[in-house]
């Protein structure tokens, strides 16, 4: 068992090398887990046929050109590892961290973490490139450059988490604090790995919480090269624990350890439940929840006709459609259906698949197998059911987990590509005649975390973004997002909201101090 995984890559612009421990980042030390058993690493990433003249990737001395192939093995995780990180934590907001260092402390570490992540700003996005199928191009460009502004915008809070006095008569002094929780819980999912991890212990580390973070089995890299990173900046032993391992084992053990005071979960509805049932049955942890979406986006009639195609696209296809609040039901009014759906197919077939380390791609593979398998599944119900594929709805070249844009007419909205999440390149595109009839449709759905609507009336855009039940509404936008600006949803969504200032108040506890000056009971 070597613990680390070295590789090469190359874009046209850049060359790196990676030389990172696969090791769990327990205490402040890089450790096997307790049991010593590993998960294997699978190249995710690379296409079948690389033209390596332009870009390629190699590991001991090899070139892997094909999706599946094993190239490193990561420490695996358990119950154990849990309780010994916990108590890792624990002792480290009882003396190294917590209310034993000034928030300004805190800031001067998060503002250390975002200079290194510059310095290693490449190989950040390189390693996004090989864990989650993205673009190298995408992830230097917009996710690792977002998780630097994450970090340095919660940096500057750190020293400004306040309480307030409040006036009741003049023989008391009353006034709040906002304490650190303790020890908090973080689970990660698979499609923004590094991004996602910023977003988390972003407002954690801020207001002085420890924490036990599981990151996706199927995209640990991100998250293991930060925590050499977070050792790098000096921050306390046990103040960071980061734990690849499975949610049936370490994802419940968090959300369910007595030790833990809240916790912090992404991902899918489904496991969101399962999260917060067992938060529920044993301490009663604080939890925040970002779970699915089936966003809507509504093209009125009056939209601007090349600004609606373009952004829905991105809705759509954006990280190969892998995303949460992607806005895969398509409203289109019927005076420009027709136009729209012929300028959508245009752009559409123009996406380019391929080589995620290659500058003229624009989508690479799906994260894995399983959910390349479960994006399958959900074009073959819609064809099923009696939808028509009007664009793609099949593999892309002979192998890897490659999937051709998709575009699906003629629903209807008890169908499953509807109704359900398919978190792939799928949309549906639906014809509408009338507001009210959109946006009853539009918020017939158990989710409700984002929306779009297009139209050059402004009057008209807000008083439909208003009526539609989701936690973000783009006008005449699509997937917005900024450090400052709270995320989170309706309904089924979740629970709470991450990002902005909004997010720091879900990781402390309000204290109200009551001081008696003269009052005296007889």
């Amino acid at each position: 068992m070597s613990g680390r995984f070295a590789c090469e890559w190359k874009t046209p612009a850049h060359t790196g090398k990676t030389n990172m421990s696969t090791r769990l980042f327990i205490a402040g030390q890089f450790v096997e887990g307790s049991d010593k058993t590993e998960i294997e690493y699978v190249l995710q990433s690379s296409t079948p046929v690389c033209d390596h003249s332009r870009s390629s990737f190699s590991n001991a001395n090899h070139d892997y050109i094909a999706n599946g192939k094993v190239i490193t093995k990561v420490s695996e995780a358990t119950a154990k590892d849990v309780d010994i990180a916990v108590a890792a934590a624990r002792k480290a907001v009882d003396t190294t961290w917590g209310l034993n260092v000034p928030g300004s402390v805190r800031g001067d570490l998060l503002r250390k973490l975002s200079d290194l992540m510059i310095q290693h700003k490449a190989e950040l996005s390189a390693l996004e490139a090989l864990d989650n199928g993205k673009t190298f191009t995408w992830a230097h460009s917009t996710d690792v450059t977002f998780a630097i502004e994450v970090i340095k915008y919660y940096a500057g809070w750190a020293d400004k988490i306040s309480g307030k006095t409040i006036e009741t008569d003049e023989n008391k002094l009353i006034y709040t604090r906002h304490e650190p929780i303790g020890v908090v819980g973080q689970i990660l999912p698979w499609n923004f790995p590094l991004l996602l991890f910023t977003w988390k212990i972003g407002p954690a580390l801020a207001t002085g919480n420890a924490i036990v973070l599981k990151s996706s089995e199927f995209t640990p890299l991100t998250a293991l090269r930060m925590a050499e990173l977070i050792h790098e900046a000096g921050f306390p032993a046990g103040v960071v624990n980061i734990l690849t391992g499975y949610g049936q084992t370490v994802g419940a053990a968090i959300s369910e350890h007595p030790h833990i005071e809240k916790v912090s979960f992404t991902g899918s509805t489904l496991v969101g439940r399962k999260v917060m049932e067992a938060a529920a049955k044993s301490n009663l942890k604080q939890v925040t929840l970002e779970l699915g979406g089936k966003s809507p986006n509504i093209i009125f009639d009056d939209a601007d006709m090349e600004q609606a195609v373009n952004w829905t696209a991105h809705g759509i296809f954006w990280n190969h459609g892998q995303a949460c609040c992607a806005g895969t039901r398509i409203f289109v009014q019927a005076g420009i259906y027709d136009e729209f759906l012929k300028r959508l197919t245009e752009r559409a077939q123009a996406i380019r698949i391929g080589d995620p380390f290659s500058t003229d791609v624009d989508q690479g593979p799906q994260v894995s197998q399983i959910q390349y398998d479960r994006i399958m599944s959900y074009i073959d119900s819609g064809k099923k059911e009696g939808a028509t594929v009007h664009l793609g709805g099949e593999r892309h070249g002979d192998e890897g987990y490659f999937i051709k844009p998709t575009i699906f007419t003629n629903t209807t909205p008890d169908m499953k590509i509807v109704q359900e999440e398919i978190f792939g390149p799928v949309g549906v595109v639906i014809k509408f005649e009338d507001e009210a009839d959109v946006i009853k449709q539009a918020n017939d759905t158990m989710y409700g975390l984002a929306c779009a609507v297009f139209s050059q009336n402004i009057n008209r855009a807000l008083e439909t973004a208003h009526k539609l039940r989701a936690g973000t509404a783009w006008v005449n936008c699509v997937n917005q997002l900024h450090p400052n600006v709270p995320f989170g949803g309706y309904k089924q969504s979740g629970i709470g909201r991450e990002l902005g200032e909004y997010a720091l108040h879900h990781y402390t506890n309000i204290k109200a101090v009551h001081v008696n000056f003269g009052h005296k009971l007889q």
